[in-house]
């Protein structure tokens, strides 16, 4: 059965080498599980692997692979397919392979035996990529068959001789694990005493120096952003500073405290990093935007999507180990890496797309200040009117310090990196905390935008992007119109949230549970506890309070002509309907209980044009549909006629 399959011959050279295979079929000899450094460090497998000419345990599996193993999948004398893997250089004269994607083509079982007689190979010294494996000579050592923990029957450690032997093509006994040249100690895998050698002078982190602009494939080398896995342990990257978030705090069931992230960028992309607590005071006022440092000892994980705007498949986290340096070499890094859209394709992206954008500012509004509705906190914001080639003008949300700094005097040309977009009013852009924002950057596109402008832009006609909402809007500042009924029979809300417009009244609303006494914090909102001693308690906070706040969330049934809907309204848009602030609601739910409920029924039968976010949720096992009131905007007659009778012009234009 073995003789069928033909394995890659000389992968493992090659692969040890730097060289790339497509691909490879190798044959697994044997596992040892490796336990990490700490107890909370998953184990891992390391591997005896053979191309059917040479054998080298220097391999590492995924973790993510580890069920391979345990399944038996990957057994003694398996074939398998390299899908995916990396080289990497762990110390001057060792370097390990790491196994990302594997098929199994084969079991053991199937095959049956070891294929060829392969020699072990000689370790990699000294990141020659060139340098040959050298093949040992024939030894007397007759390997002992692996037990399940990879040591031999005796419990010894397979062959622990320096010198590299090969197996004893007289024995049957399958083969185990051989330590190879200068590869394992007894600290572990990946550990070693060993220092690095060829260091120039000019280390930036002492002792000695890497060579940081070329050399061996080894720690000494300044590692690309690319290549970085969380697999690795040891690596330097020479990276610049593209952006730099203001200091924020956090809060959640584990503590609190506070953070900053960053975006780094090399020549090979770039990788968000993200400093907390104690990390934040050594580095924050260290680290500058556009200025370049060598960056080692951090910790990396699987990217967040949701908060990363970079090319990486993983995010960096400073530890205490962590060092930062500034580089005050001469070096071409990029500055910093545009995927621009144009402003005409934005209905081509999804809604909460994170995008590039270029534009020319040709209107800037006024500084605003709005109270957020989950923290109730005050943002400062700001909105511009970007327009570029295509004519097409659209609506960008400038936030915090971003808001307050931004000067648009002399239509300058604007850049930003990482804006998101939103379906509000069809297209419309909001910065984030990660967002570059670049004033007339030094680049041909903001060079060609520059030109245009000032010779046709400023004459030109754009057509824009609805805006949503508006003061008293019947019809023109809203879209997506629904019934209650297309609501329902379309399943709005199933895969994320949908946001709709509709015209409905109010028929019901549930006063009882509709106000609760809250924290009086202006940033918290959490509900207080009396503690009938005349203060109230916040769980959140962890302290007692002589008085607290009136917050609202009101249950209300809305009707169209075609169903209803029941709706949560939060604290903005229940004072709006309303016509009383939470405050003046409570003092009156306390003091006046006659007056408290003739405003809820002044406030039924009223109707409104509702912007409206529907979400199925799960609770229990049982899926409803959740929608929440955004807006509720007084009705413009004039305007929601015009709109009845364009609808009933489609409708007899399509008969």
């Amino acid at each position: 059965m073995a003789a069928r399959w033909n394995l890659t011959g000389g992968a493992i050279e090659g692969i040890m080498a730097g060289q790339q295979y497509e691909k490879p079929l190798l044959q697994v000899l044997g596992q040892k599980k490796v336990m990490g450094g700490q107890s909370a460090t998953p184990e891992r497998y390391r591997l005896l692997l053979s191309d059917g000419e040479q054998t080298n345990s220097s391999a590492m599996l995924a973790t993510q692979l580890n069920d391979k193993v345990t399944s038996g999948q990957l057994d003694t004398n398996c074939i398998i397919r390299l899908d995916k893997y990396i080289c990497n250089a762990i110390q001057p004269d060792k370097r390990v392979l790491i196994l990302l994607e594997v098929t199994v083509l084969a079991s053991g079982a199937e095959v049956g035996s070891k294929i060829g007689n392969p020699q072990q190979m000689r370790a990699v010294v000294g990141g020659d990529n060139n340098a040959a494996s050298a093949v040992s000579k024939p030894g007397q050592v007759n390997m002992q068959p692996l037990n399940k923990t990879g040591f031999s029957a005796n419990g010894s450690d397979i062959n622990r001789n320096t010198r590299p032997a090969a197996v004893n093509t007289a024995s049957n006994s399958s083969s185990g694990f051989q330590r190879e040249t200068n590869m394992q100690n007894s600290k572990g895998f990946y550990a070693g005493n060993q220092k690095p050698t060829n260091m120039a002078a000019k280390s930036p982190f002492g002792g000695g120096a890497a060579n940081v602009s070329s050399g061996a494939d080894t720690p000494s080398k300044v590692h690309q952003i690319a290549s970085l896995t969380p697999y690795q342990n040891r690596w330097t990257i020479r990276a610049r500073v593209t952006q730099k978030s203001a200091i924020r705090s956090w809060s959640n069931s584990r503590g609190e405290g506070t953070l900053f992230d960053m975006t780094l960028l090399d020549e090979s992309g770039d990788i968000r990093a993200t400093a907390f607590k104690s990390e934040v005071d050594k580095f924050y006022n260290l680290i500058e935007v556009n200025k370049v440092y060598y960056i080692r000892k951090a910790v990396l994980k699987t990217a967040n999507k949701q908060y990363s705007s970079t090319n990486s498949d993983y995010d960096m986290t400073f530890t205490s180990e962590t060092e930062v340096i500034p580089c005050d070499d001469a070096c071409d890094l990029p500055t910093i890496n545009f995927n621009f859209v144009p402003i005409n394709q934005l209905e081509s992206h999804k809604a909460n797309d994170t995008i590039d954008v270029i534009g020319v500012v040709k209107e800037v509004d006024d500084i605003r200040t709005i109270v957020t509705k989950q923290t109730n906190k005050e943002l400062k914001k700001r909105e511009v009117v970007l327009v570029d080639e295509t004519k097409v003008q659209v609506r960008l949300t400038l936030w915090g310090n971003d808001a307050e700094t931004f000067d648009g005097n002399g239509n300058p040309v604007l850049a930003i990196r990482a804006c998101r977009l939103s379906d509000w009013g069809g297209r419309s852009l909001s910065s984030l905390s990660n967002s570059q924002i670049i004033l007339n950057p030094d680049i041909p596109e903001s060079h060609r935008l520059r030109g245009w402008f000032d010779n046709v832009g400023r004459s030109v006609d754009y057509t824009e992007y609805k805006r949503e909402g508006g003061t008293g809007a019947g019809s023109s500042g809203a879209s997506n119109w629904k019934t209650f009924a297309d609501v329902k029979a379309q399943n709005l809300g199933q895969d994320k949230a949908d946001f709709f417009t509709a015209k409905a009244t109010f028929v019901f609303m549930k006063k009882e549970n509709s106000m609760y006494q809250a924290c009086p914090q202006q940033d918290c909102n959490k509900k207080v506890v009396d503690q009938g001693n005349g203060n109230y308690r916040c769980e959140k906070c962890q302290k007692e309070y002589p008085d607290y706040k009136w917050r609202m969330i009101l249950s209300a049934n809305l009707a169209d002509f075609s169903d209803n809907q029941w709706i949560t309204c939060f604290q903005e848009t229940a004072e709006a309907v309303l016509g009383k602030s939470a405050e003046e609601i409570g003092q009156l739910k306390e003091n006046d209980v006659s007056r408290y409920d003739q405003m809820f029924a002044e406030a039924n039968f009223k109707s409104y044009i509702f912007r409206l976010r529907a979400k199925m949720e799960t609770y229990n096992d049982e899926s409803r549909l959740k929608t929440v009131c955004v807006q509720a905007i007084p009705i413009n007659y004039l305007e929601y006629n015009q709109k009845v009778i364009a609808d009933i012009e489609a409708l007899l234009g399509s008969v």
